[in-house]
């Protein structure tokens, strides 16, 4: 990379708006963002506005992308839809330039100490398929030595498969913050990652096919602890030009959730 990678994904610019840095560029546009990023700034937002009610897991997010989003300012607006003692439903919204984005929900929980029962089915959870101290660096093969993007943003690790060759497992971690001057939140590590299962578990070459995701969902069980974080992914054609990535997704203590992404696919021009 002959480019200087800027200090963070974001910087602050005011209240609720932030802009974007060439860290956030994703493989499609080169003007257009990896959807990781914004996600996981909206996933912030969410956060903060759980934590302020004492709900600090954010069990799901949704996210509904509606169109590309800049490499520019962005604003984020949450509202509070419903606030219960044990769990809240959110939602937020993305925007740019006077047009709106990206549309997302959440939920909320209340984290309380809870011993599980001994001998449970399907317990203790699994584990990612190697930790990342024994998974090589791995690739991504759309990241470019004349500009920043998202591939100099996070590093990845192959802990099973191969990078874009199928179901794969890679563990994620953040080379970068993605807002200026602070540190990422589990939901922000989270999100970084589990956007990019589409574009691991690749079955189809992205140099001759789209196959661009309009919606991220993402499952908790717990935060995620730690840096790294594993997206274990593997994607599913149908005839008619639709798709599906899958992915499991653990931390260094184990399984921690799920992510589903629907996928537009196209030969590219």
């Amino acid at each position: 990379m002959t480019q200087t990678a800027p200090a963070s994904a974001y910087v602050p610019v005011g209240a609720g708006t932030w802009r974007s840095t060439g860290l956030t560029r994703g493989p499609w546009d080169p003007e257009h963002q990896h959807a990781g990023p914004p996600i996981a700034l909206v996933a912030r937002q969410i956060a903060l506005a759980a934590a302020a009610l004492g709900l600090t897991h954010v069990a799901r997010l949704t996210a509904n992308l509606l169109r590309p989003i800049p490499i520019a300012e962005l604003g984020v607006s949450v509202q509070t839809d419903y606030a219960g003692r044990n769990a809240a439903h959110f939602s937020a919204s993305l925007s740019s330039g006077g047009k709106e984005l990206a549309r997302f929900t959440a939920l909320a929980q209340r984290e309380v100490e809870f011993a599980l029962p001994q001998g449970l089915q399907g317990h203790p959870l699994p584990q990612a398929p190697k930790p990342p101290e024994q998974s090589p660096e791995g690739r991504f093969p759309f990241a470019s030595a004349e500009r920043v993007g998202y591939a100099d943003l996070v590093q990845g690790r192959v802990a099973a498969g191969a990078l874009f060759r199928g179901p794969c497992a890679i563990w994620f971690r953040l080379r970068h913050p993605l807002i200026e001057g602070e540190v990422p939140g589990p939901i922000e590590r989270v999100a970084v990652a589990a956007d990019s299962g589409n574009g691991i578990s690749a079955i189809l070459d992205y140099r001759r096919y789209a196959f661009v995701n309009s919606d991220l969902s993402i499952n908790l069980l717990r935060p995620a602890a730690g840096e790294w974080i594993c997206i274990e992914a593997q994607t599913l054609l149908g005839p008619a030009a639709g798709g599906l990535a899958e992915a499991r997704i653990y931390d260094e203590r184990g399984l921690i959730g799920r992510s589903t992404q629907s996928l537009a696919v196209r030969a590219r021009q």
